[in-house]
């Protein structure tokens, strides 16, 4: 999965290298979780990656599509009451957004969907015979997917003309699949991201 992230990221450098109108851009971004639900408790961001192509692009507003592609691993905390479990989190995240051309500010906004996909170092039958396991936690998921409505805001600073800085905020509200508990804390994820992006 890595090898294909990288993959991703590599092909969108690429494509239209020699393109004059910055209609593609793509981006590198740390991810952090936080706020009280499942996400935040029991998993660390490693890397997003990602790429926006505009097909309005106008001196004041520019409108488009984007995927990002995101890596999270269990963190200590689960491994307190699972033992050896380790999870492994992707998301995939089709967005369109609509952004300001505000000098060297860029100000965002989109809309999209993401979705969750959860890989364990064990099987779904194995995890009943992990110590200190009593039963499956509030939000705890394993082999399985979730995914929901993405609502995203950020802003972007031009360093140069071809390079940026930026900050994003997505709020990503799951679907719930059995044996998940509805709750905020199962469904509702807060998600911050801050990287570096290149315009081809």
């Amino acid at each position: 999965m890595k090898r294909t992230f990288i993959t991703i990221f590599l092909i969108a450098f690429a494509i239209k290298t020699f393109s004059q109108d910055s209609k593609f851009s793509a981006e590198l971004n740390f991810p952090y979780p936080f706020d009280n639900n499942f996400i935040a408790d029991n998993y660390n961001g490693i890397i997003d990656i990602g790429a926006k192509y505009r097909f309005i692009n106008s001196r004041k507003i520019a409108v488009g599509i984007s995927i990002n592609a995101g890596y999270f691993k269990s963190n200590s905390e689960l491994t307190r009451f699972y033992g050896d479990l380790k999870i492994k989190s992707y998301l995939l995240q089709p967005k369109f957004f609509a952004e300001l051309n505000l000098y060297r500010f860029h100000p965002f906004v989109g809309i999209g969907y993401t979705s969750m996909i959860f890989k364990s170092s064990v099987s779904d039958d194995e995890i009943a015979f992990l110590s200190g396991n009593g039963g499956f936690r509030d939000g705890f998921s394993v082999n399985n997917s979730q995914s929901g409505i993405d609502l995203n805001a950020g802003l972007q600073y031009d360093i140069t003309k071809k390079i940026f800085i930026q900050a994003q905020f997505d709020y990503i509200i799951l679907s719930r699949e059995p044996p998940i508990i509805n709750s905020k804390y199962n469904t509702n994820v807060n998600l911050l991201k801050f990287g570096l992006g290149y315009r081809i």
